[in-house]
């Protein structure tokens, strides 16, 4: 039979229409683009409001959050290779198998939340190392503390949603994530600034603005998986147990996945708390050039997410065919939205800076802010393309399973990313925009990189479920409980 690759025309319908064509990626990745817009947006509105309060609010913020997820991310990453999980049982028609194995997502959850506790108390001495002023410290240490507080609920909340954006039901994320942005961001206002009877909280409004949409979050999809329709097919309520061979499969292929993340963060987090060192005026720009860049990163990140369900779903066809196409697909589609945003990053910069800095603030200070965020953002429109480049292919290989080999390059470069950065700043004293070639440079080397690993193909023999006959949904069946064919795997 004749691979998907090699029976397409090259007419626009063909490729909108064909299996893992233009239809199948949107159907599955636009969904999650907007739910990860919705995070994107929370946080831009967020520090736009804190920079009202004041500049260091808002850096205070930005360098807080970073750290936190530096903390959280590696069971974050576990928690959210679900996705794998059930994307691939979904593929292979198991269905029985994905409630357990999200329920396996949530058990790393509960374990995590005795760190979460911890973090609080210890606060203080991990800010202590970023050697930040002290009012910025201060304001890093309480909006942490507060964010600690939605630790659990923000893992709890990524492995319960694998339930739906495993098995395609993208649209479920979507709406669920849209809704509990509108709610953090009325909080926002009201708990920022003190409106409607609420006394003005400044930075821990917030933070326990964020916390509460978070735990929303988490028992919004506690009963949305719990409804009768799925207990039986999917077994959500009797898969709740601790299983730990499945448990242990996870760790297995999810903890490179989560380490990756970490090693990623980890080297960003260097880079942040060099630049607090710089100067607080430094700190504030890269606050506000990392806060528009999330606007090109975020939704991409929403296609790789998309990527690793449908590279997961077809391997558990065992199609690794249209698992490829489908990641040239998406990142057709991404490429084009990052150079559509590196355009207007370049030309209307202020269309993205206007809200930071209407009507507030020592004039000339906002100009000179204003100015070295904008060069910052032609930075960002340099490495663009590349970004696109690393997010999609590091998402398929993940789908995959080829979480050592991501992991290992992650270590590595992630560690080149912290001595860079220590270099430029400390050893070699360049400007800010010497510090952000740095990160454009480690960009630019992991799209490279995880590029090469695609094309050498070990992936496509990768599997992270059982192997054995394939059972194939039907995939004309709109239906939650998929029909079945038997199919040999070999």
């Amino acid at each position: 039979m004749l691979s998907p690759d090699t029976s397409l025309t090259n007419t626009k319908t063909s490729w909108w229409r064909r299996p893992a064509g233009g239809r199948e990626v949107l159907g599955v990745a636009f969904p999650l683009v907007v739910a990860t817009l919705s995070w994107t947006v929370m946080t831009f509105v967020d520090r736009m409001f804190l920079n009202r309060v004041s500049n260091t609010a808002m850096s205070a913020a930005f360098s807080s959050a970073v750290i936190w997820y530096a903390v959280f991310c590696l069971p974050m990453g576990i928690c959210g290779y679900v996705n794998t999980f059930v994307s691939q049982y979904n593929g292979n028609g198991q269905p029985e198998r994905i409630g357990p194995s999200v329920w396996q997502g949530v058990w790393i959850a509960l374990f995590v939340t005795p760190l979460a506790v911890a973090m609080i108390p210890l606060a203080p001495w991990v800010f202590s190392w970023t050697l930040h002023s002290p009012e910025s410290t201060q304001l890093e240490i309480v909006y942490f503390q507060i964010l600690c507080a939605g630790a659990p609920a923000f893992l709890i909340a990524t492995a319960l949603s694998a339930f739906y954006s495993g098995r395609g039901k993208t649209w479920v994320v979507m709406v669920v994530d849209a809704s509990v942005t509108c709610v953090n961001l009325v909080l926002d206002y009201l708990w920022i600034f003190g409106y409607a009877g609420f006394p003005e909280m400044g930075i821990a409004g917030a933070g326990w603005a964020t916390v509460t949409a978070l735990w929303l979050k988490a028992i919004i999809y506690f009963v949305l998986i719990m409804q009768r329709k799925y207990r039986l097919p999917f077994h959500t309520w009797t898969g709740m147990r601790f299983d730990r061979t499945l448990f242990g499969r996870l760790l297995y292929f999810g903890g490179p996945s989560g380490m990756q993340m970490l090693l990623e963060i980890l080297g960003f987090t260097v880079f942040v708390v060099l630049i607090g060192r710089v100067g607080p005026m430094e700190a504030a720009a890269t606050t506000l050039a990392f806060s528009v860049a999330t606007m090109a990163f975020m939704p991409i990140s929403g296609f790789g997410i998309g990527v690793s369900i449908l590279v997961g779903q077809h391997l558990g066809e065992n199609r690794d065919d249209l698992a490829a196409q489908a990641t040239w697909t998406a990142l057709h589609i991404s490429l084009a939205y990052m150079v559509l945003l590196s355009t207007l990053y370049l030309l209307t910069p202020d269309l993205f800076l206007h809200g930071f800095f209407a009507g507030h603030g020592d004039v000339a200070e906002q100009e000179t802010l204003r100015g070295m965020a904008i060069h910052l953002l032609q930075i960002v429109a340099a490495y663009n393309v590349m970004d696109a480049t690393y997010i999609i292919f590091v998402s398929a290989l993940k789908g995959a399973g080829d979480t050592r080999f991501v992991m290992i390059a992650s270590l590595i470069m992630g560690f080149f990313l912290a001595i860079l950065s220590w270099l430029t700043i400390d050893v070699w004293n360049l400007s800010i925009y010497g510090c952000w070639m740095a990160v454009t440079a480690w960009v630019c080397a992991m799209g490279v990189i995880f590029l090469l690993r695609f094309l050498g193909g070990k992936w496509r023999s990768m599997r992270v479920i059982e192997q054995h006959e394939i059972t194939r949904p039907d995939r004309a069946s709109s239906a939650d409980t998929p029909s079945k064919k038997v199919l040999p795997l070999f």
